[in-house]
């Protein structure tokens, strides 16, 4: 088979990447080793930017969000016992999106079918050859099939578990991590909502966050070991410790209801340089990882996006190569950004079982720094609009 873009991973950066490349004429085949029905059903939080908004309406996929995504123009930073919050559109002018990452699939796929678009679901023996090569390729198996795809490039959407990443040389590439000592444990809830906006909870005894899904479905999250199970959780422990971290003296309460999914996730911060090797590109979370305190994680995937398919269009429209070149620079220019408004927000938020007395009077004057300084929460609104 033969394309000029072989993308491996069909999540939110690679439909994209495939989506926008058709648009501007460029023939491409994804290659994901799940199947359709399961990228779709697999539940993952998700906040949209104003430009990540942007995208996707200028690419002609974001009629559904528009009319079931929850825009908000603000958040709250809850602690000491009190709320504050943070008007978003009043201190940049923008806002963001509550839509989660499974949401963007669905749309994505249902508009890469739509177009014709070739998307090889259940592959298995993905691997890549030739990367530094003029005529990179990508074996696999599909259908029980054996089958090979060559192509002029290949871009490597694949996770931070996937086939990419370790295709550039360990003498090329450089791997910059921090592994934090705590996960999230996070719920799916059957209730209305207890709040119109997310709420940033940091307590003493860890941090915690309430998301509105839609009028039905809530999303909360309270800071665990992350080698804690849940299975140790009974619902009614968990309501418990999400009334203590987020109820405080002014009447406001979380509004209660069936939890019908539990899991716990790690953090880690995580950094790939460069993010391209050859004719090799990487995007989304085959080179990068934030801990979801930012809300960066898809974010920063739709971004690399943007700059990559820009890229492409210029060297098959006119045979420039500079984008190409400078892919990896600009793009983590914006990931370093990123890496560190998550590792700030992480900090400042959570508790930390180390953390000396001194540190954690620290932590608490931050807080109330940000709240009460305008300059500081206008800062604090334009990292986490985000500027593409």
């Amino acid at each position: 088979m033969r394309t000029q873009v072989a993308i491996v991973g069909a999540g939110p950066a690679g439909l994209l990447l495939s989506h926008l490349l058709h648009l501007n004429g460029i023939e491409s085949v994804v290659l994901e080793s799940r199947s359709r029905a399961e990228i779709e059903a697999t539940i993952r939080a998700g906040v949209l930017e104003q430009g990540s908004m942007d995208i996707l309406n200028e690419a002609g996929v974001g009629e559904r969000m528009r009319k079931e995504g929850m825009l908000h123009h603000g958040f709250e930073l809850a602690f000491g016992g009190r709320r504050h919050r943070v008007d978003l559109t009043e201190l940049t002018g923008k806002a963001i999106t509550v839509y989660p990452q499974h949401e963007v699939i669905i749309d994505l796929v249902a508009a890469r079918l739509a177009a014709g678009g070739q998307l090889l679901f259940e592959t298995s023996e993905v691997k890549l050859h030739e990367v530094d090569s003029a005529q990179p390729s990508v074996s696999f198996v599909h259908s029980g099939e054996a089958g090979r795809i060559v192509a002029d490039f290949v871009i490597g959407c694949d996770g931070f578990h996937g086939v990419s990443r370790p295709m550039i040389p360990e003498g090329v590439r450089e791997d910059f991590q921090r592994i934090y000592p705590f996960g999230w444990f996070g719920i799916l809830v059957e209730s209305a909502p207890s709040s119109d906006e997310l709420i940033y909870a940091q307590h003493e005894r860890g941090f915690a966050l309430v998301s509105t899904r839609s009028p039905t479905v809530q999303r909360l999250y309270f800071q665990c070991d992350p080698q804690d199970k849940t299975g140790n959780w009974s619902d009614d422990r968990i309501w418990a410790e999400l009334h203590a971290r987020l109820e405080h003296n002014d009447g406001w309460k979380l509004k209660e209801g069936r939890i019908f999914q539990k899991g716990i996730i790690g953090m880690r911060s995580f950094v790939c340089a460069p993010m391209r090797h050859g004719r090799l590109f990487l995007a989304g979370d085959a080179a990068h990882i934030v801990p979801p305190t930012g809300a960066k994680g898809m974010n920063l995937a739709i971004s690399d996006v943007k700059l990559l398919s820009r890229a492409l269009a210029g060297f098959y429209r006119d045979g420039s190569r500079e984008l190409l070149d400078s892919y990896s620079s600009d793009a983590l220019k914006r990931v370093w950004r990123a890496e560190y408004f998550s590792w700030w927000m992480t900090r400042m938020l959570h508790s930390f079982a180390d953390a000396s007395p001194f540190e954690r009077r620290m932590q608490r004057a931050e807080l109330e720094n940000v709240v009460s300084s305008r300059a500081l929460r206008t800062a604090l609104a334009e990292n986490y609009v985000g500027d593409f």
